[in-house]
């Protein structure tokens, strides 16, 4: 075979190579593109979900007052169904009995003043009374403010917080407390026949130098549809790649052209011994 023939087979074989990357290096790219697009999807889902759940707690939270559930329906009160509903409940504090839990509000930080409220069935309520400043965490600080007899407590139904807050479980036997669990709140105090929720107080419903109410959070972040568009511009980003990684040379050809030893150029263009030159045309 003569040298111009192996300078032509070399030279078509190159982007044959050039074009067919691994397979594992396939495999893994378009595994990421298919992970990427799911993850926009999912984004796009969960959006959905957070409109539908901000949309329903607006409409609990600003409709009519009703009374708390009964005791009958008390075991199937869940979130989805019941949380932030716009309650009223009926009884008489158990001052003696209150919990601190650690909280920080926009009026910085300090406690959760959760005291039973029992009612006239005998049944309990834990009701966050509102917020305490570090410096009025002692009962005593806020005597004034502790209402006796009965009273009537309007607010959101919360649903109990079990273990404890972020990166912080609660420690009954030391009584630190980092999250609203009822069950755990009612076996340290010894209360028995307590609902599965709280209710968190309006401002309205305290009396003057208690703690103060009214300041649940009901602000929900939403930022899904940024997660999403990051996903999928990741995602077409990665395509753009692999377009051109895997599918360039598909667009490319390159031909032989044999030029006479003396001819122009020749001697710039000239491969070895050989007078052929490799035009490499888009």
């Amino acid at each position: 075979m003569s040298d111009t023939g192996t300078v032509t087979s070399k030279a078509m074989g190159a982007p044959r190579k050039a074009a067919r990357p691994s397979l594992w290096l396939t495999v893994l790219s378009l595994t990421a593109f298919a992970l990427l697009i799911a993850l926009g999807v999912w984004q796009i889902e969960r959006r959905a979900w957070k409109l539908a759940l901000i949309d329903r707690v607006e409409q609990r939270v600003h409709a009519p007052v009703q009374p708390i559930p009964a005791p009958a329906a008390w075991p199937t009160i869940t979130a989805a169904n019941d949380e932030y509903r716009h309650v009223s409940v009926t009884g008489r504090f158990l001052h003696d009995r209150e919990t601190l839990v650690q909280a920080v509000t926009e009026e910085g930080g300090g406690y959760w003043v959760l005291t039973p409220l029992q009612r006239s069935d005998g049944t309990l309520v834990l009701v966050n009374r509102g917020f305490v400043p570090t410096e009025r965490r002692d009962a005593a600080t806020r005597q004034a403010g502790n209402p006796e007899g009965q009273v009537e407590i309007t607010g959101l139904l919360r649903i109990t917080e079990p273990k404890g807050g972020f990166l912080r479980n609660n420690v009954p036997q030391h009584n630190r407390w980092y999250s609203r669990d009822v069950d755990a709140i009612a076996a340290a105090r010894g209360l028995h026949d307590v609902a599965p929720f709280s209710v968190d107080a309006d401002a309205g419903s305290q009396s003057a130098g208690g703690p103060i109410g009214g300041l649940t959070v009901i602000r929900f972040p939403n930022n899904h549809l940024i997660y999403a568009l990051t996903w999928f511009a990741l995602a077409f980003m990665l395509a753009g790649k692999l377009f051109v990684t895997f599918g360039g040379g598909l667009f490319r050809r390159r031909r032989f052209v044999h030029e006479p030893a003396g001819g122009p150029d020749a001697a710039a263009r000239r491969t070895g011994s050989d007078a052929g030159t490799i035009v490499e045309q888009a």
